[in-house]
């Protein structure tokens, strides 16, 4: 075993891999950018190395940065986490010539997966089956488009050197094929430097199963499946282990045909195999083919750690330290149910936008496993990935499994930044889901749905309210200290109330037009006669309350200054970000809809349409230009301009 290891990443993949690492006796040695240089991963480290400025090409993609700092600090070996350098085969091969140890598979496996177009000619040979499509090297448009046509519509675009939804367009009809292309390619280039495309059937009722694999180099070994169908603009959201349905028939068919796809390429270390299957039979053996592998720990393994009992980070260091496979298939057996739901950062009514801030109130509860890379106080930063922590949760069966997903989702407490944890409770109570009727389509069917059930509840504003007046200490304590006026009005950011002492551990909030009677009783808050399982919480950010929904009030600043309000002829940068392009020029008629902008940001491209037709007036940004959030980018003529 390594006495040393340097993990090439950040956030909770790097707290995850030193936290089995420490259980194995094994030092950890940190690599840090400048904006993360008081990041959990780096405190809890043996030690820490910085690598350079906070974009990723300037530090954590610095694969001669990464390498000169493992032999400075007399680490063995490396372990890539996921992302960044995790399936760079130059990277693996410069490793290797350093007379270091690469945790993970060959650079020649990783080269052999890592064309989409490639590997699918490659699986086909190994007898793996394979979804029809077009993974030929001609890029032209009208090729591309004539190889759509012959496939039959829908069809979906992929980048070939793509992964985690880049590059990715579904196309219905052949005169939206060409504009699909295009965003593709764009997108493509950016995210991987390759603008190839393939173009492929597009399966309706789509579920997506994968299957986690395991070699040593000679011999493989499957871990069953995942279910990963649960996805949003082809990202995954929510993660289960087994897949819901599965018979034990396709089970040993896709498994077996994981292990030939492993073993086909000498694969050695964790690996998964992607499967398109066909959800709209139900799951046959004959349904299912190979999308593609990621040649590295996945984000959702720990739902796969769970349902087995094996820690996938500890196989990785036995296994890349010399030792053979640690069991045998017969030796792998599923126990209950698992579920792994992805916390961001982001404002889901906005359209899921990345979102920053300062995490001014942090807390998860304790019966679920929280894999994270944050702590209280610390800042969801711009340059990378807003993931805040995956919880994940295990049970006896999948009912089970996924009540005490949504419990643990309820009890998470996060403040300071917008996140998508009233969207992943909305989910985790949806009909459909909890019978197991999933496919990569369920979010986009019932979105309105399902944003809907996130809307604020006044009952909640109105603790919040109390949190606000600093009398929630007071109304647990069962008395308001005498200076305190017994009915004056509390004023927020957008919006006001008035709030009544009605007597020891009782008041009364006015608000949207209502009134809430509120007490506190038996250890708990009771709102217009019903006992509610909620928290009031003051922190930097202002009050917040949890349990249920979450909301959170912020406190009015007397210092700030009105501004002109931006109408709907201004577009202003939703984020931080990159302007990749600017499609207008002033003195340019749009409509309602038309491209405006292109901004790149937390590694996603998003494009800024007019909100109505229109002229435009002027142009504030260039391609090339770094932002800030809420930056005038474009404005249109006032309405009834000459």
């Amino acid at each position: 075993m390594f006495q040393k290891i340097l993990i090439a990443n950040r956030g909770e993949i790097a707290c995850r891999v030193i936290d089995t690492a420490r259980k194995l006796g094994v030092r950890t040695v940190a690599v840090y950018s400048e904006a993360d240089r008081a990041a959990r991963h780096v405190t809890i480290a043996d030690e820490a190395v910085p690598i350079g400025g906070p974009a990723p090409k300037d530090s954590y993609l610095r694969g001669d940065a990464i390498i000169r700092a493992a032999l400075d600090t007399g680490a063995q070996a490396i372990h890539p986490g996921y992302g960044f350098l995790s399936e760079n085969p130059d990277f693996v091969d410069a490793v290797t010539a350093a007379g270091l140890t690469f945790i993970g598979p060959s650079a020649d496996a990783i080269r052999k997966m890592g064309l989409k177009d490639a590997a699918k000619a490659l699986m086909a040979e190994a007898g793996v089956p394979v979804v029809p499509g077009y993974h030929g090297e001609n890029q032209d448009a009208g090729h591309l488009a004539a190889q759509a046509d012959k496939i039959g519509y829908p069809v979906l675009i992929k980048a070939v050197a793509g992964g985690g939804g880049k590059g990715m367009r579904l196309v219905e009809r052949a005169g939206d094929f060409a504009a699909a292309l295009q965003s593709a390619q764009g997108e493509a280039a950016t995210a991987f430097g390759n603008p190839a495309v393939l173009v492929e059937k597009y399966i309706q009722q789509p579920r997506h199963i994968e299957v986690q694999v395991f070699g040593d180099g000679h011999r493989a070994v499957h871990l069953f499946e995942r279910d990963c169908s649960l996805q949003r603009r082809h990202q995954k959201v929510i993660e289960e282990a087994p897949a819901p349905g599965m018979t034990p028939e396709m089970r040993a068919a896709m498994g077996a045909a994981a292990v030939r796809a492993a073993e086909a390429i000498g694969y050695a270390g964790a690996g998964t195999i992607e499967f398109i299957v066909d959800g709209s039979r139900g799951l046959r053996s004959d349904g299912f083919w190979f999308m593609e592998m990621n040649t590295r720990l996945q984000v959702e393994h720990p739902v796969t750690e769970l349902v087995t009992g094996v820690d996938l980070v500890e196989w990785q260091l036995r296994v890349a330290s010399g030792e053979p496979l640690p069991a045998r298939q017969e030796d792998l057996t599923i126990t209950g149910h698992a579920f792994e739901a992805r916390l961001y950062a982001e404002d889901v009514p906005a359209g899921f936008l990345p979102a920053t801030g300062r995490l001014a109130h942090l807390r998860f509860p304790d019966h679920a496993r929280i894999e994270t890379g944050v702590r209280p106080g610390d800042a969801i930063s711009p340059w990378y990935d807003p993931m805040i922590a995956k919880i994940v949760t295990h049970g006896a069966t999948r009912a089970i499994a996924l009540r005490a997903l949504e419990a643990a989702l309820v009890d998470t407490e996060v403040a300071g930044s917008v996140t998508n944890v009233d969207f992943l409770i909305a989910l985790a109570r949806h009909e459909g889901f909890g019978k197991g009727e999933v496919d990569t389509g369920l979010i986009a069917r019932d979105l309105q749905a399902l944003i809907a059930a996130a809307e604020p509840d006044p009952r909640a504003k109105a603790l919040a309210v109390l949190g606000l007046a600093g009398l929630e200490d007071p109304m647990v304590r069962g008395g308001i200290t005498l200076w305190q006026p017994l009915r004056r009005t509390i004023a927020w950011e957008g919006g006001e109330a008035v709030l009544e002492v009605l007597g020891p551990g009782a008041a009364r909030v006015t608000l949207d037009g209502s009134s809430h009677e509120i007490a506190y009783e038996g250890g708990r808050w009771w709102v217009d006669g019903s006992p509610r399982r909620s928290r009031i919480v003051n922190h930097a950010a202002g009050t917040s309350v949890f349990g249920g929904r979450s909301l959170t009030l912020a406190p009015l600043d007397p210092l700030a200054r009105g501004g002109e309000e931006a109408g709907g002829g201004m577009t202003l940068s939703p984020m931080p970000g990159l302007v990749k392009a600017i499609f207008v020029e002033p003195g340019q008629e749009v409509a309602a809809g038309a491209r405006l902008a292109i901004l790149e940001a937390m590694k996603m491209e998003h494009t800024l349409t007019a909100a109505r037709d229109g002229r435009v007036a002027e142009v504030f940004a260039r391609a090339g230009d770094q932002v800030e959030a809420g930056a005038a980018l474009i404005r249109l003529e006032e309405e009834g301009d000459a």
